[in-house]
């Protein structure tokens, strides 16, 4: 693990205008820069980079953070991968936490079968294109395929030399170790011999999602019928052929720039769609589609496009991957090409234009895809079209999403001309038999949601208790420190001896204020973020009187870092469109009058929601009861709700509410 101490030193020395500028052109803007974003096509500027404040923000996808938190968006790197990228950059030294002589080792092993790995593809490239062979064989087969060097070099291709063991002995002179070679995959031994697994065979590296060799696939050169076309290299403690996409690290910035996926099957297949211009392309290499794979798409979008040959035996053995997208939440679409075709020989034959122009108007949701494909078998057979119907619907019960589960179910109801109510009862069923099956496995803890239904909140009182959060968090950000005057009723007797309302003035910081207000009323923020930055905020007031933001920001925690950077960037957004060039005057929210009237507003709007749910909460438990048998009870929990109802009164007339305060 790296210590936090080089983290520190990572965050210390990595500027995040300096990085950033490696990827995004950045102009001058005030005193921040802007540029075009790396995550949408745009042609005006909406990402922000804060040289103060050490942060960005992208305002057409809404992504926003740290340096950390760009090179994990932008490369899809993990957290410690982008540690380490920044540390390379800025040539720090990178510490790890003390491990276990076991751990040494097995990290020493992980690393050695990647140097070998890295070494292994050296090699094979280097024979490929600098030896007679590779030139005669390798090099031809490929260019035959239409690849061009750019092509090979970007795809580090490669070529194993057709001798027993050439690449073994040329590892060992280097001092590579057998055992590594062993476990690699790349050398077989038996007993005394060692043989080379990829000898005459074309090579195909594959690479994890941040770079790295990971194994081989090798593709047979010769009519040898009794040796296997492609053969991959073995499971082993850095490749597990479920878990890893080919294709993947090229295509991850254009499927998250494309908001799409294209799923194919072969390593051809991608090299040759990444060739035309489509770079958003990755492969199973052959294997059957896993839910590993899926969720590693779902790191980059949530719309996958499988592309089948034109071979209808093929596509049918491939139905169930649809299934197990569907079922990890993601939207599946799918193309198949004409008669003889793949995804490799479709792409060579057309332009770019028409390739793009086919995928697009063949395009199709996996019910009508299903539909095509298997309608002729049923024909007029109404037992058969009755099990092609179960089958659409058991594909429709993966999907998690309720709302898309019913459009779909609208979808099949026309295309198969039955009625939504018989297709819902299939549904029904079929969610009984999961639940019965579920009933026999051990038992899990439930949800605590679901014993809570006395305080349940609407979806509306939930965003808009967000947004009270939200500017209460802004307000300590931005004006934790400062001191303004604030203004606050109390209630006091006059000389007639009425209860009134009595306006006082005092000073206080912006923090004091909110955090009084909050403990009086015993409130904790429901946003689990907000509340979390409000501690380390409070935390840091009463350590040393002050807020440092960078602290926050440069947190482990991505989704705090990016909270804190919408608020303060958000702030700020107005350079963006170059407002006062256009003599568009701001108002300035900076202002103490202003600052104090925002604290306290949203101080009483938090208030009269938590009065509502405290209402709604007694009213619930008021059902419950028999006014007969409870009567005492009853007429107590009455008392409460008309007391809490003539509060909610009182903090509505302190806001200069003119209207009567309302409980659903």
């Amino acid at each position: 693990m790296i210590t936090k101490n080089t983290i520190d030193k990572v965050f210390e020395t990595a500027r995040v205008e300096e990085v950033i500028g490696d990827f995004v052109q950045l102009r001058k803007a005030g005193s921040n820069y802007k540029g075009l974003s790396p995550f949408a096509d745009e042609r005006t500027p909406s990402f922000m980079v804060s040289p103060v404040k050490q942060i960005w923000k992208d305002f057409s996808s809404g992504k926003g953070g740290n340096v950390i938190s760009f090179i994990m968006e932008h490369e899809h790197y993990t957290y410690p991968e982008a540690i380490r990228y920044l540390a390379k950059k800025y040539n720090i030294e990178i510490e790890e936490t003390e491990q276990s002589e076991e751990q040494k080792q097995q990290y020493n092993e992980r690393e050695s079968m990647f140097l070998v790995s890295e070494f292994a593809r050296d090699y094979f490239h280097d024979t490929l294109l600098k030896t007679e062979k590779g030139k005669a064989i390798g090099l031809s087969y490929f260019k035959e395929r239409g690849f061009t060097d750019e092509t090979i070099q970007k795809f580090e291709l490669g070529y194993a030399p057709d001798v027993w063991d050439a690449f073994t002995k040329a590892a060992l002179e280097k001092g590579y170790q057998l055992e590594f070679l062993e476990k690699t995959g790349l050398t077989i031994v038996k007993d005394d011999k060692q043989f080379d697994r990829f000898k005459g065979r074309v090579i195909f590296p594959i690479h994890s999602m941040s770079g790295r060799v990971l194994g081989f696939g090798g593709r047979i050169l010769t009519s040898d019928k009794k040796a296997a076309k492609y053969v991959n290299s073995p499971e082993s403690d850095i490749y597990h052929k479920s878990n890893v996409l080919y294709g993947i690290y090229h295509a991850k910035q254009s499927i998250a720039k494309e908001d799409n996926c294209y799923l194919v099957e072969g390593y051809t297949d991608v090299i040759s769609f990444y060739q035309k211009g489509i770079h958003n392309v990755v492969a199973s290499s052959g294997t059957a589609l896993t839910p590993e794979q899926i969720r590693l798409i779902s790191r980059l979008t949530l719309n996958i496009t499988v592309l089948f040959d034109g071979d209808a035996a093929g596509i049918r053995a491939s139905l169930r991957g649809i299934d197990l997208i569907l079922e990890q939440g993601m939207n599946v679409k799918v193309v198949a090409f004409p008669d003889g075709e793949d995804p490799d020989s479709f792409a060579k034959k057309n332009s770019l234009e028409d390739l793009q122009q086919y995928l697009h108007d063949h395009a199709q949701d996996f019910i009508r895809f299903k539909v095509s494909l298997l309608m002729d078998e049923v024909k007029n057979d109404p037992v058969k079209k009755a099990g092609l119907i179960r089958d659409i619907v058991i594909s429709i019960a993966k999907i998690p999403n309720n709302i898309q589960r019913e459009i779909y179910v609208q979808e099949c109801a026309k295309i198969m001309d039955i009625s939504e109510r018989v297709l819902f009862s299939e549904l029904a069923q079929l969610a009984r038999k999961e639940l019965r099956e579920a009933s026999q496995k051990p038992s899990q803890q439930t949800s605590s949601t679901f014993e809570v239904v006395k305080n349940k909140i609407s979806s509306k009182k939930i965003n808009q208790l967000e947004l009270i959060e939200s500017e209460l968090i802004k307000a300590l950000l931005i004006y934790g420190t400062l001191k303004v005057d604030f203004k606050d009723s109390v209630e006091v007797e006059n000389e007639e001896g009425d209860i009134v309302l009595k306006e006082i003035n005092y000073e206080n910081t912006v923090a004091n204020e909110i955090y009084l207000h909050l403990q009086d009323d015993e409130v904790e923020f429901s946003n689990q973020f907000f509340k979390e930055i409000y501690y380390h905020i409070i935390h840091q007031l009463n350590q040393n009187e002050s807020i440092n933001t960078d602290l926050l920001i440069s947190g482990n925690d991505i989704n705090i870092s990016k909270s804190i950077t919408d608020i303060l960037m958000n702030y700020e957004r107005h350079e963006l469109h170059r407002w006062h060039e256009k003599d568009i005057i701001v108002k300035d929210k900076g202002a103490k009058s202003e600052i104090s009237m925002l604290v306290m507003d949203n101080i009483l709007k938090l208030r009269l929601i938590l009065i509502e749910n405290l209402i709604n909460s007694l009213k619930f438990e008021i059902k419950e009861l028999s006014y007969n048998d409870n009567k005492e009870i009853y007429e107590e929990k009455m008392r409460e709700i008309f007391n809490y109802i003539e509060l909610g009164v009182k903090i509505n007339k302190k806001k200069g509410r003119v209207t009567g305060f309302y409980v659903n």
